[in-house]
């Protein structure tokens, strides 16, 4: 990735030979890049070679954040693809922002500008500010590619430095992850969560990105917590000054479907019923399985575990519903003579308060037949449990 990093090849990229070779490697095989660089450097130098590969190389893996017709356009580093948001999520939070009456915002912490694209999308004015050149000159040309320049001031400085009173809102992204790969301890943040929060609440709006397992009690009392996920998988919490302090949500990408926490206690634990709910990774982390239990007239299997179950079989965006047919203390014989039994082949596998790996249960039950089941391994009330169903239709 040498070449990917280096601000004088990056500028070399944006001249017309670089764009050539850019446009000729949109679809190439990274299988084949020795062949396809051998055959380049005949008619290119080797230098400008090696980084519009070492660009063509993340464009492509940029394409599941920001799908392919953005992301052919656009240009990254390394850590700037690891790093960005997923459009998607970009653009939920720059609407809420200019929802809330946002038309300019500080996106302090700017990175490759993938967060200013959705601010700017949603027309708002952007200052988007990061220390390091190159990433800087990464932001100005994704501005340039995706016609934002109007909207979309990019600045190379310390965030500590920026003046944001012009500015309706600041956004905040910290480097979470170093040297030695992700960072836990919102302290060793790049900039510290503190400073952060600091920046924060001397602005009338603010957004902190964070990471979705901060410690709830890490939260400021004047905050609104939101954790977002999409198409199931959590990304990210969101810290929000000027909205509804000490607020709880769960927001669920693509739909849009959030829930707000309404300080309910614990549900009860009851005995399997017919369905079995897995609650959204979001919901679990925002620490709302109780209003989902609540909506569904449910309880949980076990007063730890965060599966709920209920008789009936009720809509809701922010739990998967399945049909349980049965249940049976945890027993690998036992489990194998059912499945094959019912003829089982496709198997899923899910596991919540159990230390029996997935992976571990195919490789004993071997399945094999035309039928499929989804088993859990979990607690119920307490005790190791297999209960067996299939999604709820």
């Amino acid at each position: 990735m040498g070449r990917v990093t280096d601000l004088a090849a990056f500028t070399a990229l944006l001249a017309p030979e670089g764009q050539t070779l850019l446009a000729a490697l949109r679809d190439y095989d990274p299988a084949q890049e020795l062949a396809v660089a051998s055959r380049l450097r005949r008619e290119h130098p080797a230098d400008l070679v090696s980084a519009a590969l070492g660009q063509a190389r993340l464009r492509q893996r940029a394409v599941a954040k920001f799908g392919a017709e953005d992301a052919y356009r656009m240009y990254f580093t390394p850590h700037g693809v690891e790093q960005s948001t997923r459009a998607t999520v970009g653009a939920y939070r720059a609407q809420r922002l200019r929802a809330l009456g946002v038309r300019r915002v500080a996106d302090l912490c700017g990175g490759v500008g993938g967060d200013a694209l959705a601010f700017a999308r949603a027309g708002i004015a952007v200052l988007a500010v990061d220390r390091d050149p190159l990433t800087a000159e990464v932001a100005r040309a994704n501005a340039e590619a995706l016609g934002l320049t109007d909207l979309i001031e990019v600045r190379c400085a310390d965030v500590t430095e920026i003046d944001t009173s012009p500015y309706d809102a600041v956004f905040v992204d910290p480097a979470r992850r170093g040297g030695r790969g992700r960072i836990f301890d919102p302290e060793a943040y790049s900039p510290p969560l503190s400073w952060a929060v600091e920046a924060a609440r001397k602005a009338p709006r603010a957004a902190l990105k964070i990471a979705p397992g901060i410690p709830h009690e890490a939260v400021p009392a004047e905050a609104e917590a939101e954790w977002i996920s999409d198409g199931g998988d959590v990304k990210e919490a969101v810290l929000w000054f000027g909205t509804s302090p000490g607020e709880r949500r769960a927001t669920l990408l693509p739909a849009g479907a959030s829930l707000i926490g309404r300080d309910l206690p614990d549900p009860a634990v009851r005995p399997v019923g017919r369905y079995l709910y897995e609650p959204d990774g979001a919901v679990i982390r925002a620490h709302l399985v109780a209003e989902v239990a609540e909506e569904l007239s449910g309880g949980l299997v076990d007063e730890t575990i965060a599966y709920v179950t209920a008789d009936a079989l009720v809509p809701t965006p922010f739990a998967t519903a399945y049909e349980i047919t049965d249940e049976l203390p945890f027993n690998l014989k036992k489990l194998k003579a059912l499945l094959r039994e019912r003829e089982v082949g496709t198997l899923t596998v899910k596991k919540r308060g159990s230390a029996v790996e997935p992976e571990e249960i195919r490789r004993r039950v071997k399945p094999k037949g035309p039928n499929a089941a989804t088993v859990f391994l979990t607690r119920v009330a307490g005790a190791p449990t297999t209960l067996i169903g299939h999604p709820a239709r």
